[in-house]
């Protein structure tokens, strides 16, 4: 009786070191392939719970702090460029769209389309993050950066009218704008270097259609990131522009 139990205990060790030896991406203290990627996907899933819950506060704050100030905040908006921050939101929808196509080559073991597709992913969010850097740069120009040097004599809407407008209101308005736009490049920034990183170890051969699970996350988390920025734009750019 004793014997066989050792047997089977050996043959269990041998048959899980066979089958490590086969899948070089499993961890030890999992089981096999399929409970090492559910646990990373849940891992992954309360990660961008958090995440949302951070934005969530932030766009209640700005909700809150527009019903009060509005005519501040519409004229706030007034100085917001609607041309970049459309021409941002179609660099992101089609960064996931590439997204998409890249776990999508990963799956069918394709691996320079894999590659390709993870470059332009970075190079589409490396285009978001210049564009983002010249519309600071205007904001440094025309002194509408929060802070000591703070200046916003620009009252008129688009269809010529003035609004009466509270210079520290509309400082609140750019302080939430650069805290918002500012924590989403920030994600960005995070995102171009792990999908710059993920190119670099596809095109060494470290995934496989067998485990891709760390393309598969860093979608998911891309497509969080291009999510909070389709509720950026409307937010900061559009809503009651014109009244």
């Amino acid at each position: 009786m004793h014997d066989s139990r050792l047997t089977s205990t050996a043959s269990t060790q041998v048959l899980t070191a066979d089958h490590a030896e086969h899948n070089p991406a499993l961890l030890h203290h999992f089981a096999d392939a399929k409970q090492q990627k559910n646990a990373a996907s849940l891992g992954m899933w309360l990660f961008l719970v958090t995440e949302i819950m951070f934005f969530g506060g932030m766009f209640c704050a700005y909700l809150i702090y527009r019903i009060k100030y509005f005519n501040a905040f519409a004229a706030g908006s007034q100085q917001l460029d609607i041309k970049m921050g459309a021409f941002n939101t179609a660099v992101l929808i089609v960064s996931s769209v590439t997204v998409v196509l890249a776990v999508k080559a990963a799956e069918v073991g394709k691996r320079k389309l894999l590659v390709g597709y993870l470059v332009v992913t970075v190079l589409l969010g490396m285009t978001f993050l210049v564009v983002k850097g010249f519309e600071y740069k205007e904001k440094f120009e025309k002194h509408h950066v929060p802070g000591p040097t703070f200046n916003f004599t620009e009252k008129f809407d688009d269809n010529g009218r003035q609004i009466p407008v509270n210079p520290k209101e509309a400082e609140l308005f750019f302080s939430i704008y650069f805290v918002m736009t500012g924590m989403h490049a920030l994600h960005m920034i995070i995102g171009c270097g792990l999908f710059g990183t993920l190119a670099v170890l596809s095109w060494k051969g470290h995934y496989s259609p067998n485990y891709f699970t760390p393309i598969e996350n860093a979608g998911l988390y891309w497509h969080l990131v291009d999510i909070i920025w389709i509720y950026l734009f409307p937010l900061l750019y559009l809503i009651s522009r014109h009244s």
